[in-house]
């Protein structure tokens, strides 16, 4: 990001952008995963959506902080447009150097817990038949175990039908704004984009205490998913800026909580450490590469039906359809297991062989 501010050309940009893309890949999978090795499957939700929803609101206010920054043109013989990439990075390349101490991977090895709140910690993690309680050691088959997993392979189609959606908000919604004719200055222009991200914060922090409390991860991606689809269906059928303005409502409001959401969902049903970091790298990196249909279907504004009908039908087949499919597979699993049609998973297997069958043992029931 630093870089990106002492550039003086096009093919210099794109190759400190390459590496920014490089660098930051893993920090969202990162910290999902990380913050799923510290809680309970009923604590994480609600924790993964302040992080998403903390993100969210940061990039709406972003664009104010770099008008602000832009006013820096000409100090140091920089233009302002390159301080903003500067001063931004050094404050990420800060936190990335304190997180060598502040971070700890695993409860048992936190220095900053004393040796009553580890064993608390660590104690509540095994009730809830987490294996970061047990210090798991990395091995191929854990890769392996995730490739053959059905709920990875689901779950990156359920992610990338709210992904690719929330990739294109940015794209049209400038266009709403200078439609509405409200925004006579950068700054006001910047502030009408804040309403519907601080909207979408509000109910994904929402949801993620509903869902914990609900233990209905399925259910809530279900509904939101709908208010999202009703959203961009008044993209869709109206050319009155005020209804498409009100239609971003409802379209991040769709979004925005599905993607922690999911995430948390994905998390909570894969077992054991190493393979959750595969399934969920898998789940958020197919997502994340269905940006470039976003990038590539904003082609005709100002209504740009093709975009938005576009992604009614991620959200319609991908959100929507697969995540009821997901619940009611996950449901029919559940009664499965306490009808004991299961139980001959873990026969003439000893207390470490059944330990390491995680989220496939019989006594395991996955939040629906």
């Amino acid at each position: 990001m630093t870089g990106m501010g002492f550039v003086y050309n096009y093919s210099g940009l794109m190759a400190a952008r390459w590496f920014l893309g490089l660098a930051e890949a893993g920090l969202f999978p990162g910290v999902n995963y990380y913050l799923s090795c510290w809680y309970k499957r009923s604590e994480f939700g609600v924790r993964a959506a302040i992080f998403f929803s903390a993100a969210a609101l940061s990039g709406s206010f972003g664009g104010l902080l770099a008008a602000a920054i832009e006013l820096m043109n000409g100090i140091g013989g920089r233009p302002g447009w390159a301080w903003i990439f500067i001063l931004e990075g050094l404050i990420t390349v800060v936190f990335g150097v304190a997180s060598f101490w502040m971070v700890h991977d695993f409860p048992d090895e936190a220095r900053f817990l004393s040796d009553e709140d580890r064993i608390r910690v660590v104690r509540r993690l095994k009730l809830d038949q987490q294996s970061s309680a047990e210090h798991e050691e990395w091995s191929m088959k854990y890769l392996i175990a995730g490739l053959k997993d059905w709920k990875m392979w689901l779950g990156m189609v359920i992610y990338m039908g709210c992904d690719m959606p929330l990739y294109a908000f940015s794209l049209f919604l400038p266009s709403i704004i200078n439609e509405l004719g409200w925004s006579t200055s950068t700054v006001r222009s910047q502030l009408l984009s804040v309403p519907p991200y601080a909207a979408a914060a509000v109910l994904t922090v929402a949801i993620g205490f509903i869902a914990d409390r609900t233990r209905q991860r399925g259910l809530c991606n279900i509904v939101v998913s709908l208010v999202g689809v009703v959203g961009f269906l008044m993209l869709l059928a109206s050319t009155d800026p005020r209804v498409k303005y009100a239609g971003t409502f409802l379209g991040a409001l769709g979004i925005y909580p599905c993607i922690s959401n999911t995430i948390s969902w994905m998390a909570n049903n894969i077992e054991g450490v190493y393979k959750r970091g595969v399934v969920l790298g898998f789940v958020i990196g197919w997502g994340n590469l269905n940006g470039i249909v976003s990038s590539n279907i904003y082609l005709n504004p100002p209504r740009y039906l093709e975009g938005h009908g576009v992604i009614v039908a991620y959200m319609a087949l991908f959100l929507f359809g697969g995540s009821l499919l997901m619940t009611t597979l996950l449901r029919i699993e559940n009664k499965k297991r306490r009808e004991g049609k299961r139980d001959y998973l873990i026969e003439g297997k000893t207390p470490k062989e059944i330990e390491a069958l995680g989220d496939g043992k019989p006594d395991f029931f996955y939040t629906v």
